[in-house]
């Protein structure tokens, strides 16, 4: 499955925001990469700000563009407003999840996680990343899975972070997604609507 496996730092600095987890690069370089990143800003057309928007959360999900345009698809036939569905479906994938409950540092360690079938759903081991949770679904990390190092760790490191559309028993290492959450709940800067201007033309 292809993924884009190239520096992190680069892509973080392409949209100056940190959505790779990388703040400390922003910090010491708060400017473009390559040779002119340096230089005068072109005006971008609203086409090319509506695309790094889309650019942009394809990266921050882990999501390619076929699969993204899928997704995209699938929001505008449910009710509600599409921009607002399409974050929430991304939000529900399972990967995602499994990194918002704590039990992997990043969106791409939660997707190590579930393909390597750590994670079990309503019983059941799943590993397949975009796999779509349903409010009342209950995430749990395998029994023989419980003492691994990154699971801990992560643990340890994420426990301040609580999202009220997540419950999360750390004694068990089960979580439960209660309902899809809201967009003021999603805490990632983007700008849906932009994405949905572009796929709009």
């Amino acid at each position: 499955m292809a993924r884009y496996t190239g520096p992190k730092v680069r892509i973080s600095r392409r949209f100056n925001e940190p959505i790779l987890g990388d703040n400390k690069a922003l910090q010491k370089k708060n400017y473009a990469p390559g040779m002119h990143g340096k230089g005068k800003k072109r005006k971008q057309s609203e086409y090319a700000i509506q695309l790094a928007e889309k650019q942009k959360a394809k990266f921050i999900y882990g999501v390619l563009e076929r699969q993204f345009a899928h997704t995209f698809d699938k929001a505008t036939r449910k009710k509600g407003v599409t921009g607002e569905v399409l974050l929430q479906m991304l939000e529900a994938r399972l990967d995602n999840v499994v990194y918002r409950l704590g039990i992997a540092i990043t969106r791409r360690a939660a997707r190590q996680l579930v393909v390597h079938k750590h994670v079990v759903v309503n019983g059941d081991v799943v590993n397949i990343p975009s796999y779509t949770l349903k409010p009342g679904d209950v995430i749990e990390v395998r029994e023989k899975s419980k003492s691994l190092e990154a699971i801990t760790n992560s643990l340890a490191f994420k426990s301040a972070q609580k999202y009220n559309w997540l419950e999360w028993d750390g004694r068990e290492f089960t979580g439960k997604l209660i309902n899809l959450p809201i967009r003021q709940d999603i805490p990632e800067n983007i700008n849906e609507q932009l994405i949905v201007e572009l796929y709009s033309k």
